[in-house]
């Protein structure tokens, strides 16, 4: 049992729909941080048309707007994050945070001293 870590998948769901999960909040913090829906798409390995399904479905599962997209002139569009998006993403990793924290505790006193050699000492379950 020695190298055991701790691993879990976190999403949200309202009414049985994804409202958010790991790969939908990076898709967002992309959109964020690059100002394009098309680079976020393209840094994350999916087409634009698929970043885009994922995003408005998000908006529909949530019932609020999540990016504001302006049409470009000569120096192209821009996509933003509206602002309850920025505060939803940001409580969303928050959230992820606190989980990660209460699955570690759990597991260091659950699960970690099962893998120890003095536990095992003390059990007769050693080698």
């Amino acid at each position: 049992m020695n190298n055991l870590t701790p691993c879990h998948k976190l999403w949200l769901e309202r009414d049985g729909r994804i409202v958010m999960s790991d790969y939908r909040v990076r898709l967002l913090e992309l959109v964020a941080e690059t100002g394009s829906l098309a680079q976020a798409a393209q840094a994350m390995g999916l087409s634009y048309r698929r970043a885009w399904g994922k995003v408005k479905e998000l908006e529909q599962n949530l019932g609020l707007p999540l990016v504001a997209s302006e049409v470009g002139g000569a120096g192209g569009g821009h996509t933003t994050l509206t602002p309850d998006a920025r505060e939803f993403v940001a409580a969303y990793r928050r959230f992820q945070q606190r989980v990660a924290k209460a699955a570690e505790d759990a597991f260091e006193a659950e699960l970690a001293p099962l893998g120890s050699p003095a536990s095992k000492a003390e059990t007769g379950r050693g080698a």
